[in-house]
């Protein structure tokens, strides 16, 4: 039998049988959340966060105020309360007396691994809140972390939150010059690294793009970065800069292990993230911190019914996104759960290796995205039934709305047709878990992540703000603030209003389709603007055709992002290139060559993640008469499909032209 096949029943069978699968009646009974949630949060939203918010988090200073909206569109929430993130994630446990739970199981790729427990947890950020304060960093001083998925990570991001210091992680696979204009747009006093860190067997460096990214460049200014704080994981030579750079082991070794955590305003800023936009500079979004930390723990809580205690839970996610920042770091931490944090790939050493760490850690929660779930099942079901997954009771699913046939999968193959799936919708921009099924109380849809949380409001809405009727379809926007929410755009206020809240007054626009079904739960359709979504993680059209562009050998560009049953989209690139180099890729060697040019420019100019999966020479691309691209006709082209209507087209025959051109040899490929 293939390693794909499946003697299971048929999708379309199973979805025609049972509609929905209901909650185990012993499952509900011990479950976090309640179906009373839903009218508590809607007979006084304000008053269920504020119970929320005193429940979950722990306050130096009481806040007397929940919400202050008077300045919409950027919210306040508990704005006259203090607090500290990182007590709430560590201090609180060890003085409850749970010093001795485990905090992290740390497996690395070559197998190395790490025990940490919320005491050890302690002295580490303590030391390093101390390290940092040593170089000069204090309160609301910005700092870059660029890191592998290490136990560091964890420690870096809570030391800065402990000294009120904003840190903004960039990830990994970035390149230097991504780097580089995060670290100029935060205006970075310093940076976080390592020597590298271990990917698909082999170390990989990251010292030397952090050198590039805080060098001299013709015509930029200096960079603010006073010092480079670098961690061993690797050993690999590290050029050095003396008086700039130190070793993370010495600038602990020598730092004390108390630290008095510094209470701020719960409106201070705890981190900057970047993220693409719709034009070519990446948008820096801000999330302060009480109102986030609320969030986060609960929403960690109820959507994967966290049972501190006993359950032991695993976020697949690195940390450079958003999923890392609200489900590995501070929802997990604030809520005193036990967790697995993994360097690697999930396919080093073997193809088996997720399920060995789920048998090793009798893993109970697993959250992971669709592009992992559907790349398992092309692997074949027979690997992972060579672990005992029998200690998953809740799985989850996030970046990118599931397929119903990865669902299937997922429940029926990892799940042992027990586990609830919570497929989970929402953004870098909302801080926190914003539409998804509660397991015990949701009657879970293959496919859907059905109905927004308690104490958030969420709708479809046609392009006149209306909400569409059950069955219909629209847009997705929220209608009333909630605690996590993004105060802004580091530096750019109004970039952020025009950016979520010009298309509809009042609402905000996350920026994705939605449908309702005939239940009025909401199905996600996928992005409506030119941002991407390859494997969860969001591109922007502009900035990989900005990169393709700054090639010399490319006169115009435009990126699509076609359909991918794996990742979930596929950069697609449509070039034109300049005439002396046109000759180039008139025959299949030469249009190898291009592409390889253009992809491995693409990789150096904003990150691995953002090189086109294919590459089309066209002669022309088509245009409307007021010279906007016309990308629907590109993404036909992309997916295989019939041409749709071309009549705006400054010039219709320009489709002949590209589909003659794509009838001879051409530079498109896939790896």
């Amino acid at each position: 039998m293939p390693e794909n096949e499946t003697t299971a029943p048929s999708l379309e069978n199973l979805l025609h049988e049972t509609r929905a699968f209901p909650p185990s009646p012993a499952f509900a009974a011990q479950a976090n959340a309640q179906a009373s949630l839903y009218e508590e949060a809607k007979a006084d939203r304000l008053g269920f966060w504020a119970d929320q918010a005193r429940e979950l988090v722990t306050w130096s200073t009481p806040f007397t105020q929940t919400l202050d909206w008077s300045g919409a569109p950027v919210a306040k929430w508990f704005a006259d309360g203090k607090l500290n993130a990182a007590y709430n994630a560590v201090d609180r446990h060890v003085e409850a007396g749970l010093g001795d739970r485990v905090a992290i199981h740390f497996e690395g790729e070559p197998g190395d691994t790490r025990t940490v427990t919320y005491a050890d947890l302690q002295r580490e950020v303590s030391r390093a809140a101390n390290a940092l304060t040593a170089l000069g960093v204090t309160q609301g001083d910005r700092v870059v972390i660029y890191l592998p998925m290490l136990v560091e990570s964890v420690v870096a991001m809570l030391a800065c939150a402990r000294i009120g210091a904003p840190h903004s992680v960039v990830f990994g696979g970035f390149s230097a010059d991504a780097l580089r204009s995060r670290i100029a747009d935060a205006e970075a006093k310093l940076v976080i690294t390592a020597d590298g860190g271990y990917r698909r067997g082999a170390p990989s460096a990251l010292k030397p793009a952090v050198d590039e990214a805080v060098g001299p460049k013709d015509g930029e200014p200096a960079s603010t970065v006073e010092h480079v704080l670098v961690v061993r994981r690797t050993g690999q030579d590290v050029a050095w800069t003396e008086g700039r750079d130190v070793w993370w082991h010495d600038a602990l070794e020598h730092a004390d292990t108390f630290h008095e955590p510094v209470a701020v305003d719960a409106e201070h800023p705890l981190f900057i993230l970047y993220t693409s936009g719709t034009t070519g500079k990446p948008k820096g979004i801000l999330h302060t911190t009480g109102g986030y930390l609320t969030q986060a723990a609960y929403t960690h809580k109820n959507v994967f019914d966290l049972k501190a205690e006993s359950d032991v839970y695993w976020c697949t996610a690195d940390i450079g996104w958003v999923t890392g920042h609200t489900y590995v770091v501070y929802g997990p931490l604030a809520n005193g759960a036990t967790q697995v944090i993994y360097e690697g790939t999930p396919d080093t050493p073997h193809r088996g290796r997720w399920w060995e760490l789920v048998e090793k850690y009798q893993v109970s929660i697993l959250y992971t995205a669709p592009t992992a779930i559907r790349t398992c099942m092309k692997w074949g079901e027979d690997i992972p039934a060579g672990f005992d997954l029998s200690s998953l009771r809740v799985l989850g699913s996030v970046g990118e709305p599931i397929n119903p046939e990865a669902w299937m999968w997922y429940r029926r193959v990892i799940g042992g047709d027990t586990a609830p799936i919570v497929d989970t919708w929402w953004q870098t921009e909302t801080g926190g878990i914003m539409i998804s099924p509660l397991p015990g109380v949701t009657a879970t849809k293959p496919g859907s992540a059905q109905v927004a949380l308690p104490g958030i409001v969420a709708d479809v809405v046609d392009d006149e703000a209306h909400s569409v009727p059950d069955g219909g379809g629209g847009y997705l926007v929220l209608s009333e603030p909630w605690p996590s929410m993004l105060r802004g755009i580091w530096g750019d206020l109004q970039r952020f209003k025009d950016t979520y809240w010009s298309r509809f007054e009042g609402l905000y626009f996350a920026g994705d389709g939605a449908k309702k079904d005939e239940d009025g739960d909401i199905w996600l359709l996928g992005r409506v603007d030119d941002v991407m979504n390859v494997s969860g993680h969001r591109l922007s059209t502009t900035e990989i055709e900005s990169a393709l562009v700054s090639h010399d050998v490319v006169a115009e560009a435009a990126v699509v992002g076609a359909n991918d049953e794996t990742t979930g989209q596929a950069v697609v690139a449509f070039v034109i290139l300049r005439g002396e180099h046109a000759d180039r890729a008139s025959t299949p060697e030469g249009a190898e060559e291009v592409q390889a040019e253009l992809r491995n420019h693409v990789a150096k100019e904003i990150g691995p993640i953002a090189k086109p999966r294919r590459i089309l020479v066209v002669p022309e691309l088509p245009k409307t008469r007021s010279g906007k691209i016309m990308r629907r006709l590109l993404r036909d082209v992309a997916e295989n499909r019939t041409v749709g209507d071309a009549t705006t087209l400054a010039d219709s025959s320009v489709m002949d032209l590209i589909s003659a051109g794509l009838a001879k040899p051409s530079a498109s490929s896939e790896d």
